[in-house]
């Protein structure tokens, strides 16, 4: 399919130590496409589900020992450590590579390794970017062919004498967990990930190469590359306007991806787009604003709390062409369920691990209990989303106007404030905290430092990447104002005080009449929170004196989270801005 000499002899060098049976290459077309799907149904990998409910939709079960994530096994491999940061796990890129090449060595025998070609982006956007993925997953293919745009069309946009694709390798080999590792070599423009079948360690195309390469090339190239939502906010005149959002993985960014105005909002005629729901790249466009795109094709959404309520957009996406991961299925109708689809488990299903499940012994305190796997999956295309921007695809991307940072705190965080500038921006997203969830393995419910959401991710040392943040506001003429929200503020009781889901817009309204100076605020010491009577609460089975509640800055409660916020500072080191540490100090005083 290419005579770029590069890549075939990266293909040969990596066949050769993997020993393949045979080497396919994806083109992307249907009728290839379709082969793949009826060999994985064949060999159980997939399950074709109801074609009449579910046209085109399967279902996958992972190992149970391959569930999510993996931050412990995940390594950035630069020459020294000092270039990986104290936050990220580092190996020295020929040790790395010495190890996982005795893992990798005839792990493919017996196998076919598929050749994928994709772009993040559109083909030929000044944004887009080329990778190759190798694997021995169908799988892994055919969430590749929902997630990126792939096949020849990719290869054939890719010049024969170019050297900057990013080399993907990926191998099921035994699903060892003690031999599972997801390695990335920067200056290699390289991903090893080997011994895993989980989406996000395999999908190398997404937080590999979207997040964890690419934040690495925005600093040597000069632009970002960020963990965020793009949406856009049409108001009634037609008028459109974007923004950007970060939070932590399972905090509620899909659903605000996907918002469905109130009633009110959507007789007056207000719409909500989707850009893009996980990851944006952004650069400074020719009129000096700041311009997005949305590198991924697909959806790769977590299905427990999917539901008509909480994000009817993204349940009405996976309704057709989608792959489910570790969900329920209902040998009735042959159909899928999650805890949170609807309050009618099946009665007649198997489990996510495979085994007869009894929706009867389900405890919702128990996880263990679930019939899907709390952190089970949905691959879906974003064109099949209602609300899909119809800037989905103009490889111009779109202009952005304010960039929201936020997270769960039960108490500390109002439920929206501004930045007072740039830099003191740059300084929110940086100590943002939240609530671990089941995306990433380890302890659920315990805070964490997430800065820009984006702790998992960044390729490189977390003190430069925020000092990229601080020169890119130098670059940027007109730069988008900066918030912070937090949805899930409690009351003693432990109940969420704002009804969030489609009111956030509320929220979001007041954000973007900010951004064109429409609107006044009331400074505190974190930043300006807005006049409770600029909150519409119209509808809302809350008075004003709610919202005057969710804006209530504690300065005792502040206080308290200071102290954590130097430790994270002084743990990330000498790296850190000092026009953070300024920032830091400022709010200090200002909480006196």
């Amino acid at each position: 399919m290419t005579n770029n000499k590069y890549v075939l002899d990266w293909i040969d060098e990596m066949a050769k130590m993997t020993n393949p049976d045979k080497i396919v290459w994806i083109d992307g077309s249907k009728e290839q496409t379709e082969a793949l799907r009826a060999e994985a149904v064949a060999t159980g990998e997939l399950f074709k589900l109801n074609e009449e409910k579910l046209p085109n939709c399967y279902l996958h079960r992972t190992a149970v020992n391959d569930v999510a994530r993996v931050e412990d096994r995940t390594f950035i491999c630069t020459p020294t450590k000092e270039e990986a940061g104290p936050l990220n796990n580092w190996m020295e890129p020929s040790e790395c590579y010495e190890k996982l090449s005795k893992i990798y060595k005839g792990s493919m025998k017996g196998r076919t390794m598929y050749v994928i070609p994709y772009s993040m982006s559109i083909v030929g956007s000044p944004f887009a970017k080329i990778g190759i993925e190798l694997t021995d997953s169908i799988y892994v293919v055919l969430n590749m062919l929902i997630m990126t745009r792939a096949g020849k069309t990719v290869i054939d946009a890719l010049a024969p004498d170019d050297n900057t694709f990013i080399k993907g390798l990926h191998s099921k080999a035994d699903l060892d967990e003690t031999k599972r590792y997801i390695c990335h070599f920067p200056q290699d423009n390289t991903i090893w990930s080997v011994n895993s079948g989980y989406g996000g360690n395999v999908l190398l195309g997404k937080k590999c190469f979207a997040l964890r390469i690419a934040s690495y090339l925005g600093r040597k190239e000069g632009w970002m590359a960020e963990h965020m939502l793009i949406l856009g906010v049409e108001y009634p005149n037609g008028e459109i306007k974007y923004l950007t959002a970060a939070f932590p993985s399972a905090c509620g960014k899909t659903n605000l991806a996907m918002l469905i105005p109130p009633q009110i909002y959507r007789e007056k005629g207000y719409k909500v787009w989707c850009v893009g729901d996980d990851i944006a790249w952004l650069r400074v466009g020719k009129d000096g604003r700041l311009w997005a795109v949305n590198p991924e094709n697909g959806f790769f959404g977590v299905a427990p709390g999917t539901n008509e309520k909480s994000n009817p957009n993204a349940l009405a996406t996976t309704r057709q062409d989608t792959i489910f991961t570790n969900v329920v299925h209902n040998l009735d109708d042959n159909t899928v369920w999650w805890e949170g689809l609807n309050n009618d488990p099946p009665k007649n299903a198997v489990d996510w691990k495979g085994n007869k499940w009894d929706y009867r012994k389900y405890d919702k305190k128990d996880k263990s209990t679930c019939g899907a796997h709390p952190n089970s999956r949905f691959t879906s295309m974003a064109i099949n989303c209602p609300c899909v921007s119809p800037k989905f695809n103009d490889p111009e991307g779109v202009p952005i106007s304010a960039i929201v940072f936020g997270g769960r705190r039960a108490k500390t965080a109002p439920l929206v404030y501004q930045s007072r500038n740039w830099d003191n921006g740059v300084f929110v997203g940086s100590i943002m905290a939240s609530e671990t969830t089941a995306a990433a393995a380890g302890a659920v419910g315990v805070v964490r430092r997430d800065p820009m959401a984006m702790l998992p991710f960044a390729g490189y040392n977390m003190g430069d990447y925020f000092k990229h943040w601080i020169d890119m506001g130098k670059k940027i003429a007109k730069k988008p104002l900066i918030f912070n929200v937090n949805w899930f503020r409690t009351d003693d009781e432990g109940n969420f005080i704002w009804p969030g889901f489609g009111d956030n817009l509320r929220v979001l309204l007041w954000i973007l009449a900010r951004t064109e100076g429409k609107v006044d605020a009331v400074e505190t010491p974190i930043g300006f929170v807005p006049r409770p009577s600029d909150i519409n609460i119209e509808g809302l089975d809350i008075t004003e004196d709610t919202v005057k509640e969710l804006l209530t800055v504690d300065k005792a409660v502040w206080r308290e989270e200071v102290p954590g916020i130097r430790a994270f500072y002084d743990k990330i080191g000498d790296t850190v801005p000092e026009e953070l540490r300024d920032e830091l100090a400022l709010l200090e005083s200002k909480l006196k």
